[in-house]
């Protein structure tokens, strides 16, 4: 499969790859200065979401705000689980050690990557996600760590969306840990960045490698 997607990759470590997925209406550079802060030596996979939603890119179709287009929705995670597997044996890293790092809608299809096509993330950074539907029963998620962060004033995701999410992965044996900052709205803060930075320093993706102790932001 070719690589399809107009993308960012810069080398690293490659047992640990950060894949940045952008919020609607970003793109491939967008997340690329953080992913190198919150991470030091990892490689980095940065794709860009072929749909656009009013000249702004997103990585599946809604049929209106919360309201996700789940046929579009399925057949975009195949397709970019797919990208990653080419992008695996184009640049030489370990498909295992990918930790998807995801915004809003770069959040909701890496949950979707976790659901669909669980072998394709060794880890997921699930930041202002909602549950983009339910995750089938058979599931095995055993050991896969999974960052969830909400805000309390989330004007697009109502925090028990996120929190019905932490469950789902929960029961299905993922490593969930779930931050919940009860002033903050769909926006990132220094404190999501915080938190996910130890996060990161902390976990060690299914078949990847864990970093040595890094300075916090």
């Amino acid at each position: 499969m070719a690589l399809d997607f107009t993308h960012v990759f810069e080398p690293g470590d490659p047992g640990r790859t950060l894949l940045l997925l952008h919020g609607t209406g970003g793109d491939e550079n967008d997340l690329v200065p953080l992913g190198r802060q919150l991470a030091p030596g990892a490689g980095i996979l940065s794709p860009r979401g072929k749909v656009l939603e009013n000249g702004m890119p997103r990585y599946f179709r809604r049929l209106a705000v919360g309201q996700l287009d789940i046929p579009d929705l399925l057949e975009r995670t195949d397709e970019l689980a797919d990208f990653l597997a080419a992008a695996a044996d184009e640049y030489g890293f370990r498909p295992g050690g990918v930790i998807a790092v995801g915004l809003s809608n770069g959040a909701n299809i890496a949950a979707s990557l976790l659901f669909r096509r669980p072998g394709a993330l060794g880890g997921a950074a699930l930041l202002r996600p909602m549950l983009p539907y339910a995750a089938p029963e058979d599931l095995d998620l055993s050991g896969v760590p999974v960052l969830v962060a909400s805000g309390g004033r989330d004007q697009f995701v109502p925090p028990v969306e996120s929190e019905e999410l932490v469950a789902q992965l929960g029961d299905r044996g993922a490593d969930v840990e779930y931050r919940f900052e009860p002033t903050a709205g769909h926006g990132l803060t220094q404190e999501d960045l915080v938190a996910t930075q130890r996060w990161l320093a902390d976990v060690s993706p299914v078949g990847g490698s864990k970093p040595p102790n890094l300075d916090q932001l």
